[in-house]
């Protein structure tokens, strides 16, 4: 004997199962966008006291005059702002290279070789490990050995920051250009390398320079390296890197936790600088990669 199951019966369970579905997409959505909206307020709250702190603590002395001494009035940041732009700008000299070529080999000789699997596995190790670790680890090769800070050792571990970001971003930009470029240059005779170097990379020149630009930003704002490596000063810079070297990071570390009053308004008046350079390299990056439109 066989037993079917009535017409009306059937509809009405799958009646149930669609409306359980709809009730639970609309659930879904109600808690994604609650939380949205809960992240772009405090995005939101951060900015707005950044930049009402910020702007107090703005003036004419705070680019001209450097960091002042404990118990000083006045005083501005200008040797912090320098120091950090050199810093910076050593870092990112360390790690263009490094990681322009990294990225080239990965994405042109690397493919199926183990030895990129391996590269590819360390630099994501170093895309995600902790900054204060690289740091201690700068620290131990060459601030312990010559005994004592220099800016040379805060560009360096400015650098290491810097290079998994355009490794990361050279191999992608790279792997996006179409092979028949590349079989083209090779049908004319070129050699792999004139390839590389007069296709491939200006193929891709725009998202390289973008990844550069995030490395600038990423490293811009990094505190514990420069701890542990540059540490800070409180003169003008010098171009003599084997000493302390003064920098927005440490400074703005040392004014907030200090209890001058001057101070912790030149902790925020470097913090709202730091924000504003960032948000101006994202930017900027964002329009290369748009092609300026």
């Amino acid at each position: 004997m066989t037993m079917t199951t009535p017409a009306g019966s059937t509809e009405v369970v799958w009646g149930r199962v669609r409306q359980g579905r709809r009730t639970a997409d609309r659930a879904m959505k109600l808690i994604a966008t609650g939380f949205t909206f809960l992240a772009i307020f405090v995005l939101f709250w951060i900015l707005g006291l950044l930049i009402v702190k910020g702007i107090g603590g703005l003036s004419l002395a705070t680019f001209t005059h450097v960091t002042p001494g404990p118990g000083s009035e006045g005083g501005g940041l200008a040797n912090a702002i320098v120091g950090s732009l050199v810093l910076t700008f050593l870092g990112i000299v360390v790690a263009t290279p490094v990681g322009v070529l990294a990225g080239t080999y990965l994405a042109e000789y690397g493919r199926g070789s183990k030895l990129a699997d391996l590269i590819r596995f360390i630099n994501d190790i170093l895309l995600s490990a902790p900054s204060i670790l690289i740091g201690l680890f700068v620290y131990v090769i060459l601030v312990e050995p010559f005994r004592g800070y220099s800016g040379w050792a805060g560009g360096v571990a400015l650098g290491i920051i810097a290079i998994p970001v355009i490794v990361r971003t050279t191999e992608d930009m790279l792997r996006l250009v179409p092979g028949g470029l590349r079989e083209a240059g090779s049908a004319l005779g070129a050699p792999p390398s004139v390839v590389i170097t007069s296709v491939t990379w200006r193929a891709a020149k725009s998202g390289m320079v973008t990844g550069i630009l995030l490395a600038l930003a990423r490293i811009a704002g990094e505190t514990a390296p420069l701890i542990f490596t540059a540490l800070n000063n409180n003169s003008w810079f010098a171009w003599n890197l084997s000493g302390g070297v003064a920098n927005l990071p440490v400074t703005i570390y040392q004014f907030a936790s200090a209890p001058y009053e001057n101070w912790q308004e030149l902790a925020w008046a470097g913090s709202l600088i730091i924000t504003v350079s960032i948000l101006i390299l994202s930017v900027v990056a964002r329009r290369i990669v748009r092609g300026g439109k």
